[in-house]
């Protein structure tokens, strides 16, 4: 008897550890890649014996052609985060300062360290318009570059793009603009690389285009930048797979139409939902919702809370934002389970 209740015991146990989490907490694309796009990822590992080409040239050319550029215009990344990376090391000596418009992408703060750079945030107080230009300037000083992105990660808010041309045009500045999120905004700022030599675009397909795992990544801009940061660049540095995906996707934007409009409708589904449940979501142009929580409990709390229904979202214990919850956006069934284990939370505290 004593055998058998620790059987049930233990399969109890095992099944409700194995119950699936939904993983609404990385900005990940919750869809699978088209079949188009699959046929060349499977059409690639039969080149797995050979080295990938080097410079990823068929890889730029592809894209200069899918974003109105030239050639010299494009570098090819392991994930823009490789560029970002390359971005510190090729314009930066140890001591150096970068500026960033705060709250922005946390991995800033690990590349300036490892860089032995200070980094500089300014704040930005309204997050749907840019500090004005002067502000920005003096702020960020003498800094070797300032970093931004829009939409913003984590906060999900859109500026203009005419303010994001005011701040280029206004300085000297290289202005490092991470486009990471774009396909889900109304606009994009690709049309200024051409106008201005301090502008450098950084564009990633692991949201729109669900290839977070296989790492590619874009930085569109002047070429003497675009030169500088491909000197130090490893040669190889993506597979065979990544180079044929990346090709396929740029040749297949299309493709991915649906599944980004369904990602923008359950981002929208979703912000109301939370708002009535009492929280205030922030506007969103990306495939997030970044939400004060309700009064009483901080953003680690109601992390924890979820974490135990197996819902996993992010939160930022540093800093301003101690009191949110960022909830990336799944499909429509990962967001009713979100929604639904959120209502009973919070019927729960009532």
């Amino acid at each position: 008897m004593a055998d058998r209740s620790l059987a049930e015991g233990r399969s109890a146990g095992i099944a409700a550890y194995s119950l699936p989490c939904v993983n609404l907490n990385r900005n990940e694309n919750p869809f699978p890649m088209p079949d188009v796009v699959m046929r060349a990822a499977f059409a690639a590992i039969g080149t797995h014996n050979r080295y990938p080409e080097e410079d990823s040239g068929g890889l730029r050319s592809a894209a200069a052609r899918a974003y109105g550029v030239s050639v010299e215009q494009v570098i090819a990344g392991n994930g823009s985060s490789e560029i970002l990376a390359l971005i510190y090391r090729g314009f930066l000596a140890a001591g150096d300062t970068v500026g960033m418009l705060s709250p922005g992408f946390s991995f800033n703060h690990k590349l300036a360290a490892v860089n032995g750079a200070r980094l500089l945030e300014v704040d930005w107080a309204d997050h749907n318009a840019l500090p004005a230009s002067q502000s920005v300037r003096q702020a960020a000083g003498d800094a070797k570059f300032i970093v931004l992105a829009n939409p913003n990660n984590p906060t999900g808010t859109f500026v203009q793009i005419a303010e994001i041309e005011r701040l280029v045009a206004e300085t000297d500045q290289l202005i490092v603009l991470d486009e990471a999120y774009v396909d889900f905004a109304p606009d994009n700022a690709l049309g200024l690389i051409d106008r201005y030599q301090n502008l450098l675009l950084l564009r990633t397909f692991s949201k729109s285009y669900a290839a977070a795992g296989l790492r590619i990544g874009f930085g569109l801009g002047n070429p003497r930048v675009i030169a500088r940061l491909r000197s130090i660049q490893n040669p190889f540095n993506m597979s065979v797979i990544s180079q044929s995906v990346g090709v396929s996707i740029l040749e297949h934007r299309n493709a991915y139409d649906q599944c980004i409009e369904c990602i923008v409708q359950e981002r929208e589904r979703t912000m109301v939902a939370l708002s009535a449940l009492g929280f205030y979501v922030l506007p969103s142009h990306a495939n997030f919702v970044l939400a004060p929580v309700p009064l009483g409990y901080d953003g680690r709390w109601w992390q924890q809370a979820l974490e135990r229904k197996n819902v996993n979202v992010a939160v930022f214990p540093e800093g301003d934002l101690g009191g949110f919850i960022r909830i990336s956006i799944g499909a429509a069934e990962q967001m009713d389970t979100c929604l639904s284990v959120v209502s009973g939370i919070a019927g729960g505290l009532i």
